[in-house]
């Protein structure tokens, strides 16, 4: 039997420490993992781009770029992937065209080869001049690859229909292949291969398609074998030992999966147990970051994801209001139906999230935030639905600005300049392009992690002898009294507890 050969994405050294170690893996617990992945036979790696940027900068004392080189020259026959956010780039807001340009013209001269593009509100606007950017950074690395993306999401304006027309408006740009992005584990078999199915007919067999999924649901494997029947060409997983959860589907299992089907990955599987057994090792480091999901099926129901669950928790908490959880996940999807149904991903999900937690505290939009004001004006795209009139109107009040309908960078005045010059100005400041654009992305991290470049990487994972100390002393117990002082009315007391 002839197999078609389906190609993989390796996540584990971007998306998938993300998703389970809140983006906190430090580069030196990865490389010693670049060789064995280099040579398993992945169509690609991803390893840049989404939280990685920001983290580096803000909690490792790491700089991204020297990170993005380090990857370009341990897996030198290994396409690098990164995720991109379109005209957000890495930051959480717009920034003006030649920002844009410069940032993937020098992201591809630094090793960068397969630049996954994507907006949060599907809104092609936002993808033109980083794709047409893409096109161009061709000239400095010729094995740079555009690729189109689509998030996901279910509600009742996004249709398979959509999402195929979608796809077209993305070949058009230039795109060379077309990501099915799911961030929150909502795709269900029978869609992804409809989807799948719809851009195979409308745009010919040859249109090279992938697909992203997380495994929060517990669905999503079955997703990824219907939607390789239908027609897929390549789809992303991370290796078992850092899998699952609100991560994503473990690439052996893939492998297993295809066993006695038409279909084959060519993965080299003794060298993907090589790649399991080194992060079997280094996750046990990270344990203080771990995420405490493991499958939710309300997911399918709430369509919140478990990163954006998570940030919701702390966001009660700290204002003392803990126990308004259930509330917020219900006012979320009505603040979501408002702002046009825009899919939950970075920055939609956190905007729409922290509309709900306001909402409840204080009375639906008696006050808006910044950022779901300009969401709901238009200043950060076009949402598919049509977006609550009244709420407009509350966005036009608080915020004291007009609704835009034409591409929100038009509305951006030229920034590069400045940019140079407050960069230049700042200690740790090293002169090069690179750090200008690591300044703009992140300007309130960027001037603490210049000057503390210098001090090298500070890793936050815990050392191979606090591990051995904290299994030795759980192993011991407690083999006597515990003796403790406590003030009580005033007056101090001592007690002595025994061990059961």
């Amino acid at each position: 039997m002839s197999q078609r050969k389906i190609g993989v994405t390796e996540l584990v050294l971007r998306d998938g420490h993300q998703s389970l170690l809140a983006t906190r893996m430090a580069l030196e617990d990865m490389v010693d993992a670049c060789e064995a992945i280099d040579k398993a036979g992945y169509w690609s790696v991803e390893c840049w781009g989404g939280a990685t940027y920001d983290s580096c900068i803000r909690f490792l004392n790491e700089d991204p770029w020297v990170r993005l080189r380090t990857f370009r020259e341990l897996m030198p026959n290994t396409k690098l992937q990164m995720l991109l956010r379109g005209q957000n780039l890495l930051g959480y807001r717009h920034y003006e065209d030649e920002v844009v340009d410069r940032f993937v013209l020098k992201s591809a001269e630094n090793g960068m080869d397969v630049f996954r593009v994507f907006d949060a509100l599907n809104d092609p606007r936002n993808l033109e001049r980083a794709m047409k950017s893409v096109q161009v950074a061709k000239g400095i690395n010729p094995n740079v690859h555009a690729q189109g993306t689509i998030c996901y999401t279910i509600s009742p304006v996004h249709t398979v229909e959509g999402y195929v027309k979608t796809a077209g408006r993305l070949l058009e740009m230039g795109a060379e292949s077309i990501c099915l992005k799911d961030m929150a584990a909502l795709l269900q078999p029978q869609p992804a291969y409809d989807i799948i199915r719809g851009i195979k007919e409308a745009y010919g067999e040859s249109t090279m398609v992938q697909v992203h999924c997380h495994s929060t649901s517990g669905v999503t494997l079955v997703a990824l074998q219907k939607a390789i029947e239908a027609g897929a060409d390549v789809v992303d997983t991370s290796i078992s030992s850092m899998s699952l959860g609100p991560g994503h589907n473990p690439t052996e299992s893939l492998v297993a999966m295809l066993e006695g089907t038409p279909y084959t990955t060519d993965l080299d599987y003794d060298t993907l147990l090589q790649i399991r057994d080194h992060f079997a090792k280094i996750r046990p480091k990270y344990a203080a970051f771990e995420s405490t999901v493991l499958v939710d099926t309300d997911i399918l129901k709430s369509q919140i994801p478990g990163g954006m669950l998570s940030n919701l928790e702390s966001q009660l908490k700290a204002q003392g209001a803990g126990d308004k959880l259930r509330e917020v996940m219900e006012m979320i999807p009505l603040v979501k139906a408002d702002a046009g149904h825009p899919p939950l991903v970075t920055p939609t999900s956190q905007i729409v999230g922290t509309q709900a937690v306001f909402n409840v505290l204080m009375g639906p939009y008696k006050r808006m935030t910044g950022e779901f004001a300009d969401l709901m004006l238009g200043y950060y795209g076009e949402s598919l639905g049509e977006r609550n009139p009244d709420v407009i109107k509350i966005a036009e009040q608080q915020a004291g600005k007009p609704v835009i309908t034409d591409r929100p960078a038009n509305h951006l005045e030229p920034e590069w300049d400045s940019l140079v010059a407050e960069a230049a100005k700042l200690e740790g400041y090293n002169g090069a392009e690179e750090d200008v654009l690591t300044y703009a992305m992140f300007p309130n991290v960027a001037p603490t992690f210049f000057a503390a470049r210098a001090e090298g990487p500070k890793s936050v994972a815990k050392t191979e002898a606090q591990l051995k100390a904290e299994a030795e002393n759980q192993g011991k117990g407690l083999t006597g009294p515990v003796s403790y002082k406590i003030s009580l009315g005033g007056r101090q007391h001592s007690v002595k507890v025994e061990p059961a």
